[in-house]
């Protein structure tokens, strides 16, 4: 099938080097001509384990293409994706400018029949907004149909989760249309839900929410740990053997990031109330996330004393690991808070750095390793948690510190260790190691 994704970010970058890896002809295109050029000299934009090889395998044998040259694109295609962005305006609604944009110029470049897919995460109405703009821009009238088909991918494990994904959701106007996702997806041996339009684009924000506020539930389970002496880990674990609830997305720490969950669930209380829905609980699950950062500065001012003129070493940039990506990632702000509190920040990312410097102070260190970021702290603070921590030689890490000090902002390390190895160590809805 010849497919045509339009934006190379993680959902259209992913989405085109997989269809073409099941042997179809796919053209990306993005309007961003260095991303483009990039992209057709075998540089990724984004980082993502496997996919540079996957790009590269599928380019060499001709099956996946790099243009800014939409319209060509579009008249070769069967089947149009539209990746584009969907970022959040001040107020929480989802800006549709990118996809109307595209949308636009699909309809003035549709020469005969397609199925225009949003893969874009979009609020519910979406897909009857994409037709009306395609219809108002073709030169003459072309039949065409419009499907829902939301990603639920995870950044970091973005080629897995397109390989093999819980389930495959097309929201389509009829039976007929669905079964052309249906042959495309066929394939992956996936089970798949075909639905009208409307719900499936309800089904991703619904499921984004849902995981959202089962964080920011743990969460709130941890500060009430935290007060009574209890282990949320021991609670976690007694919750999670429950069929009815699961382990997934109870573990406590500094809450949710990344460009999908914080968006999602803005996008969500925004599109309720102008339904006539006021969300509460989402509001909940938003307030409870906000405070996480504050929480931990608290911890720190207790454990430390005032934090001007303390060295901090900050461990983990990207708002999580296996992946360069520092959308709402909780660095930021945890080092913003740092800095308004007079700590001096050192901080070490294994890949995230480049993408963070711009986003942070100036003065921030960046280091080359994790015992160059501790090499004379007065603390440490884990906030993206990198395999590469859970193997850290920590007696060395420890000698590098002025003060064996770490908070924990991910439950990484048992604190029954940290105490053997003579930490005082701070975690997330646990008992504190303290100095004896």
């Amino acid at each position: 099938m010849n497919i045509c994704v339009v934006g190379t970010g993680y959902v259209g970058l992913v989405t085109g080097a997989v269809f073409a890896d099941l042997g179809n002809d796919v053209v990306c295109v993005d309007k961003v001509a260095a991303k483009i050029q990039g992209l057709q000299a075998g540089r990724m934009p984004i980082y993502e384990p496997g996919l540079e090889e996957m790009v590269a395998r599928n380019v060499g044998d001709g099956r996946l293409a790099f243009t800014v040259d939409l319209p060509a694109a579009v008249r070769q295609a069967d089947v149009v994706f539209i990746a584009v962005g969907t970022p959040s305006r001040d107020n929480g609604e989802t800006d549709l400018s990118q996809v109307e944009t595209v949308a636009a110029e699909i309809g003035r470049a549709m020469d005969r029949y397609k199925v225009v897919v949003n893969k874009s995460t979009v609020p519910v109405g979406t897909g009857e907004l994409v037709r009306e703009v395609i219809a108002r821009n073709q030169p003459r009238p072309v039949d065409f149909d419009v499907v829902s088909n939301p990603e639920f991918l995870r950044e970091g494990s973005a080629i897995e989760d397109t390989l093999r994904p819980d389930r495959i959701v097309i929201g389509a106007p009829n039976q007929q249309v669905a079964m052309t996702l249906v042959e495309l997806y066929a394939p992956l041996e996936r089970p798949m839900i075909i639905t009208d339009l409307p719900s499936a684009e309800v089904i991703k924000y619904a499921s984004n929410a849902f995981l959202a506020a089962k964080i920011s539930f743990i969460n709130a389970i941890a500060n009430i740990c935290e007060a009574a002496g209890a282990d949320v880990g021991q609670v976690t674990k007694g919750m999670g053997l429950d069929s009815r609830i699961g382990p997934a997305f109870l573990q406590a720490g500094l809450g949710y990031g990344g460009s999908c969950f914080p968006k999602d669930v803005d996008s969500l209380i925004h599109t309720a109330a102008r339904l006539g829905y006021d969300f509460k609980l989402l509001r909940s699950v938003l307030e409870i996330n906000r405070e996480r950062a504050t929480l931990l500065l608290e911890a720190m001012r207790k454990a430390l004393g005032p934090l001007d003129g303390k060295a901090v070493a900050v461990l983990g940039l990207a708002f999580k690991p296996n992946t360069d990506d520092m959308r709402e990632a909780r660095s930021v702000e945890v080092i913003g808070l740092l800095r308004a509190a007079g700590a001096a920040v050192r901080a070490y990312d294994p890949v995230a750095t480049d993408n963070a410097r711009p986003l942070l102070p100036a003065d921030v260190t960046f280091c080359a390793s994790p015992y160059e970021a501790a090499d004379g702290a007065d603390a440490v603070v884990l906030v993206t948690e990198w395999n590469e921590f859970r193997f850290l030689n920590l007696e060395r890490l420890r000698a590098a510190l002025r003060r064996p000090v770490i908070f924990d902002g991910r439950n990484l390390w048992e604190p029954e260790r940290m105490r053997r190895l003579g930490f005082e160590y701070h975690s997330v809805g646990r008992k504190p190691v303290l100095p004896s």
